[in-house]
């Protein structure tokens, strides 16, 4: 069984419920139906409510168990303007504009998360990434500690000698163009602390570079280097079991004849990765979509991370199927961690 299966087990002994905020997208449609036949839980769409229905007649699809919400319509429209208005981001807007901003679905959504009346929301089939992750900046902020959000992807291999039984974890391949050493270390925590939440199985993190334990004088390599070293502390810090080495490259860090031949016998990390950690987004967002175009692999994501709400911002181009593995996740990511096991 892939892991995305197994996460649908888990939400169908602890349902969640899901905001969409392109309700009137069919792909959208599909999976929110998914969600409800596989009692994952129950899906809100956002959008004009004769549009969804029109669509899921077209597509033969039922909407018994969707919730469909017309936000500018919504009865809590005035309690969404009260909340954008004790916002610094909003306080200067007029009475107009901010029913205005809360209409719009992304905010919308991102209040529903804030007023607890949904617990994930997953954005991005129909708009720009950067509306839906500015929303959610601004209104559900990061979690305690935690200063830098990224993202992850999730790459389900039918190799499953690799990585978790076939799943690797990607970060950041979407949000922070050129992460600080600071910001790179918060990026590996983050995305090991969901790896571990959703797997339980014990986070091996590489910190990817294109040498493995180069000469620190190149600064690009001092920068995985310094991250490394900071991210083990932060991991010491707060008790968090974990791997993690760097720098590393991406053959030694999956591959375990060639960590040895690299010599890396003493690297815990070598060899047995299971999340890999990308120097930019550049190599981060062209390594995952190589991997998913030549390999055929199923990708998940973007899961934004180190925010205080599950959130997902998927692509343009995903599927159905694609949207559903993005909603098990953040389900899963609501569920507390002691329900999963």
């Amino acid at each position: 069984m892939n892991l995305i299966e197994t996460l649908i087990g888990k939400l169908q002994t602890h349902p969640k419920r899901f905001v969409f905020t392109d309700g009137t997208d069919p792909r959208v449609l599909q999976a929110a139906r998914q969600i409800v036949t596989r009692k994952m839980g129950v899906p809100f769409l956002l959008g004009d409510r004769s549009l969804v229905k029109e669509t899921a007649e077209k597509l033969g699809i039922a909407t018994k168990g969707i919730r469909i919400i017309e936000p500018a319509r919504s009865s809590d429209i005035d309690l969404f303007c009260e909340d954008l208005k004790s916002l610094p981001k909003f306080q200067s807007l007029t009475e107009d504009e901010l029913r205005s901003r809360a209409a719009e679905s992304p905010i919308f959504a991102t209040l529903m998360l804030r007023r607890n009346q949904a617990e994930a929301l997953i954005s991005g089939a129909t708009t720009r990434a950067s509306s839906a992750l500015r929303a959610l900046f601004q209104i559900v902020g990061t979690q305690p500690g935690v200063k830098t959000a990224s993202s992850l992807l999730l790459i389900d291999m039918e190799a499953k000698e690799v990585g978790i039984h076939g799943a690797l974890f990607l970060g950041d391949c979407g949000v922070i163009p050129d992460p600080t050493p600071e910001q790179l270390a918060d990026i590996a925590i983050t995305t090991a602390s969901l790896a571990h939440h959703l797997t339980d199985a014990r986070p091996k993190v590489a910190m990817l570079s294109y040498t493995t334990h180069g000469n620190p004088r190149r600064p690009e390599i001092a920068k995985v280097q310094e991250a490394t070293a900071i991210a083990k502390e932060k991991a010491r810090h707060v008790g968090f079991d974990v791997d993690i080495d760097g720098d590393l490259q991406v053959d030694a860090a999956l591959d375990r004849a060639t960590a040895l031949i690299k010599d890396t016998e003493e690297s815990p990390v070598a060899g047995q990765a299971n999340i890999l950690i990308f120097p930019d987004l550049n190599s981060g967002n062209i390594a995952s979509k190589l991997i998913h175009l030549l390999s055929g692999a199923n990708k998940y994501g973007q899961i934004i991370m180190g925010l205080n709400s599950p959130a997902a911002e998927i692509s343009r181009g995903a599927t159905a199927h694609d949207i559903l593995g993005a909603a098990a996740i953040v389900g899963c990511q609501a569920i507390d961690h002691r329900l999963m096991l």
